[in-house]
């Protein structure tokens, strides 16, 4: 029922509505008795209406907590643009949101402020002040006489009340209707919310709520909680009400095939059955099943980022068993490249980050490779995912009964393998408590969140989360369960102290040196298979969170602080290490988050949007675009023991993840309900390792995992590489890796670039792996058809100099040529912010291009484009005709080249039009090893190469 606007009362209408509303509490008592409930209250407008309190003659008084402080929020007062503002609003502060209310009630009755003045409670400034549009520089915010003001004002009278000891506990807010569904656009729904408090009371709260919509287009929501239908499509209204969000899914059909309407569509996996009960209730019809081709390199690029071989790609295509899908999905859950692929996913989750882990261990040692082989070794013998995360959450630096001294020795051991894989057996992740940016207690819970719960809670470090439940009490609360941990250069624990002495005086070390120049002493020491003393992760004991330890009345038994699990029980600090009932909390069934956290970032993997999107935030407004779906994955992993490989096995073996890339009439437009595979583009690390693959021989292909298992141990982030830095690093920099900055997902880029499209086209790296005479592809079949192999690649660089700067001159001149226009666009419409925007685009547009033209030994005539010239010069060094020999490729050579180039790189053959014109390319060129070459070159630039399909 929409909030009825306030407006003087005739006495047959207060009659009527008398007799209404009596008749209707009536009703509802009965309704209640039957049901074991009170009543629900009618809303505040009913029973506060302009002189309700005379007809009625009600002696309530509103209270603080479920009337005062959210009719304040619904206002707009604690908003982040008033008084909710970390400065505040002319001198007056008010939580955001509204969820400190004490601190909220002090500020309204702060001494001399006239907000609520209780000597002339009429004059108070929170009466007088939102009612008169000239005086209040907010706007008028409510009708004078109105039942908003008539709440304030009967609150006010009564002295205004409030217990901070009595504020009391929502249990529930009960929103109806729970779904919407429209027909057509500007169809209207009235969403009515009762909040049921512990005390048993029910209360009928939709004029105090909050709305928001998640998409304005498809469901737009009042301040009333009106919902008004838009396009075509299905999102969430979401409602709020003190420490309650509850969103609401709304939806119209995007055809008229929905509901009976709906096409037979078999579900051969609950996962296809929760899908297409979704679609059929928003009137989607799900694309067909994709060809064998296609199925093989998706799940081989998203199970194990690698390419299938050529004779993989055949033999599949040849298979005629029905079982064949599922059967290519257990062997490759058994390939080294699922490990590898899933380890970098871990280490993006868990934060290994060379440069953060420089103060823990001495310089020499690879912390980020012990990092990466630690998770390696467990994925790859598929050690369920909570004892995974076990090792993480509850690492120590010592074993059981391991002296500091058998610690030192073993991990100085350890640390002369640069590998990290000796490191893999210790039962614990130490270095994940040993980062730079891991080091308060508040970054550790909201890296914690971010890790293993896929929740932001970094907003309640300063204020109530505006989309979620989370307080600043909550992030505080929560905190305290980290606060124990320490993990630096310097720290060793109590009974380590006098061994670390004298380990120091029996090492040849000068003993004034301190912090990084010991460091640095020991670090030599360790390269000459020395044991040198060691920081170790310590854990401060119970008797550190003791509340009166300090107390004179020491026979008194202790009591400790208490920190509070995130929308969980409280928990003592009455342990040597809490983080044990931190992991316990973790692997509960009942946890709402750990669970759908690593299935929800699982699923988005494969389909390039979660269920919950983005992945990395599970928050109650961010509602899952299908809750049954994500509910069966996490409840099935929780049953399974926490097994990742039945993750992989429910999802890839699903029609939902088979499906084709190609849309249909009703779900082109769809992009979270996976009626379709979404063409993405592959991470950083499966193109590098693509592009390796798709240009070396056959040999080098077919130990893909010797290209894979290295790729997460790179360092993370860095700048542009210059000349002599390492072609992975900085490939995997262009494709846009994870920095693993943070624990975000958005660490890692998805975005295309100019510098990508450079890499690809120019890079000397590609060209080195096109040409290379040892291991590329174009040489091998140069061999099997005994052609002439250039043996000096610097005579082939110098004879495409021209071609190169060709190419590099389209690509960057076409972008500069767009930017320019859409600036001048920008100018004219006097958008100065999006003009500054695309100024910044042009500088980082010509850095990239000059780094690529310097590398590449192109500098000069770089500057001769940018001056206005935009062809080649005539200086470049041209091909020398006697360098190349008279070879050309036939007609049959050329048919088993195009088909194989093809099945290197796309994982499948050659249409006819293709085949035709790689054949013809194949023959027209003089060198047979450049014409390879140069069909390769081509493949690999193609859309379909880069992305995954």
């Amino acid at each position: 029922m929409p909030i009825r606007p306030s407006f003087p009362c005739l006495q047959i209408i207060c009659v009527g509505l008398f007799v209404s509303l009596t008749f209707g509490f009536s009703m509802q008592s009965a309704r209640a008795q039957e049901s074991g409930l009170s009543p629900v209250q009618a809303p505040l407008y009913e029973r506060f209406a302009p002189n309700a309190e005379k007809l009625l003659e009600t002696k309530e008084v509103p209270d603080f907590q479920r009337h005062v402080s959210p009719l304040i929020g619904r206002l707009g007062c604690n908003g982040r643009a008033c008084h909710g503002s970390f400065q505040g609003q002319g001198g007056f502060q008010l939580s955001l949101f509204g969820y400190d209310f004490e601190a909220d009630h002090k500020a309204l009755l702060e001494e001399g402020s006239g907000r609520v003045d209780l000597k002339d409670k009429l004059a108070s400034l929170i009466l007088t002040k939102p009612v008169d549009d000239d005086e209040h520089e907010g706007g008028k915010r409510y009708e004078q006489g109105g039942w908003e003001y008539w709440v304030l004002r009967r609150w006010i009278e009564r002295e205004a009340p409030f217990e901070a000891s009595r504020v009391q506990k929502l249990v529930k807010l009960d929103v109806t209707p729970s779904e919407i569904s429209f027909t057509k656009a500007d169809e209207s729904r009235q969403l009515t919310a009762i909040a049921h408090w512990e005390d048993g009371t029910r209360e009928d709260v939709t004029c105090l709520c909050r709305f928001q919509s998640n998409d304005d287009a498809i469901a737009r929501i009042s301040t009333t909680g009106l919902v008004t239908s838009g396009e075509d499509g299905d999102t969430h209204v979401v409602v709020s009400y003190d420490n309650a969000v509850v969103p609401i899914l709304s939806y119209r059909p995007l055809s008229d095939r929905f509901g009976d309407a709906y096409p037979p569509i078999a579900a051969h996996t609950e996962v296809d059955r929760l899908v297409l009960q979704k679609l059929q209730k928003i009137g989607i019809v799900p694309s067909e099943i994709c060809t064998d081709e296609e199925f093989l390199r998706r799940a081989s690029l998203d199970v194990t980022g690698t390419l299938p071989t050529v004779d993989e790609v055949l033999a599949f295509c040849a298979d005629g068993s029905p079982q064949k899908r599922a059967a290519k999905m257990e062997e490759l859950l058994e390939r080294p490249g699922y490990a590898a692929q899933w380890t970098t996913f871990l280490c993006d989750m868990t934060g290994n980050n060379e440069d953060q882990l420089r103060n823990f261990l001495p310089q020499s040692i690879r912390p980020e490779n012990q990092w990466y082989q630690w998770i390696y070794q467990r994925v790859k013998v598929n050690l369920p995912y909570d004892q995974l995360v076990e090792g993480i959450v509850t690492a120590t630096s010592r074993l059981p009964e391991e002296s500091y001294g058998d610690y030192c020795q073993a991990m100085s051991e350890i640390c002369q393998d640069s590998s990290g894989e000796k490191f893999a057996e210790r039962p614990g992740l130490v270095h994940y408590w040993a980062r730079n940016n891991f080091k308060t207690s508040e970054e550790r819970a909201i890296g914690f969140a971010y890790s293993f719960l896929a929740v932001r809670i970094q907003c309640a470090q300063c204020h109530k989360h505006p989309f979620d439940q989370w307080s600043k009490s909550d992030f505080e609360n929560f905190e305290r369960l980290f606060t124990a941990v320490q993990a630096n250069q310097n720290t060793i624990a109590p009974d380590a102290k006098a061994e670390y002495a004298k380990m120091i005086s029996s090492l040849d070390v000068d003993k004034s040196l301190k912090g990084n120049q010991l460091r640095k002493e020991f670090d030599e020491l360790l390269k000459q298979g020395k044991t040198v003393p060691l920081p170790e992760l310590t854990v401060r004991g119970p008797a550190a969170n003791a509340k009166n330890k300090k107390a004179k009345d020491k026979s008194a038994p202790p009591t400790f602080s208490k920190a509070k699990l995130l929308g969980g029980e409280w928990v003592a600090m009455d342990e040597a290490d809490v983080r044990g009932k931190l992991m316990d909390w973790l692997r509960e069934p009942e946890n709402p988050y750990f669970a759908k956290a690593i299935v929800n970032r699982i699923w988005a993997q494969y389909f390039g949007a979660g269920i919950v999107n983005p992945a990395d935030d599970l928050n109650l407004a961010n509602a899952p675009s299908n809750g049954p779906l994500l509910d069966h994955l996490a409840t099935g992993f929780i049953r399974s023991g926490f097994d990742l490989k039945w993750v992989h096995r429910e999802i890839v073996n699903s029609d939902a993840y088979q499906r084709s890339w190609i849309a249909n009439e009703t779900n082109a437009l769809d992009r979270h309900n996976f009626s379709h595979s979404q063409l993405r583009r592959l991470p950083a690390e499966a193109t590098y390792d693509a592009v390796r693959m798709a240009v070396v021989n056959d040999t080098m292909f077919e130990k893909a995992e010797q290209l894979q298992t290295p790729r997460a141990i790179t360092k993370p982030g860095g700048s542009a590489r210059i000349v002599g830095n390492d072609d992975m690093s900085y490939a995997l920099t262009v494709f846009g890796r994870s920095v693993r900055e943070s624990n975000c997902d958005c660490d890692r880029s998805s975005e295309p670039s100019l510098l990508q499209t450079v890499f690809l086209v120019n890079d000397s790296a590609v060209q080195n792996w096109l040409s290379d005479p040892k291991t590329s592809w174009a040489a091998a079949v140069a061999k099997k058809y005994d052609w002439d192999v250039p043996s000096d690649n610097a005579n082939d660089k110098s004879t495409n100099k021209s071609d190169q700067f060709a190419r590099m001159a389209e690509t960057f001149t076409a972008r500069r040529e767009a930017l320019e226009e859409r600036l001048e666009l920008a100018r004219a419409s006097g958008k100065k912010k999006q003009v500054e925007a695309l100024e910044v685009q042009q500088k980082a547009l010509l850095r990239q291009a000059n780094i690529v033209a310097k590398k590449n030994g192109l500098a000069d005539a770089w500057t001769q484009l940018l001056q206005g010239q935009q062809t080649a010069p005539t200086d470049l060094p041209s091909a020398d005709p006697s360098d190349v020999s008279e070879q050309y490729v036939n007609e049959e050579q050329a048919l088993w080249i195009a088909e194989n180039a093809y099945l290197r790189t796309l994982s499948r053959k050659p249409n006819s039009q293709e085949l035709a014109t790689s054949i013809e390319y194949l023959k027209s060129e003089v060198s047979p090893v450049a014409a390879v070459q140069g069909l390769m070159w081509g493949l690999i630039n193609t859309k379909e190469f880069v992305l995954n399909h």
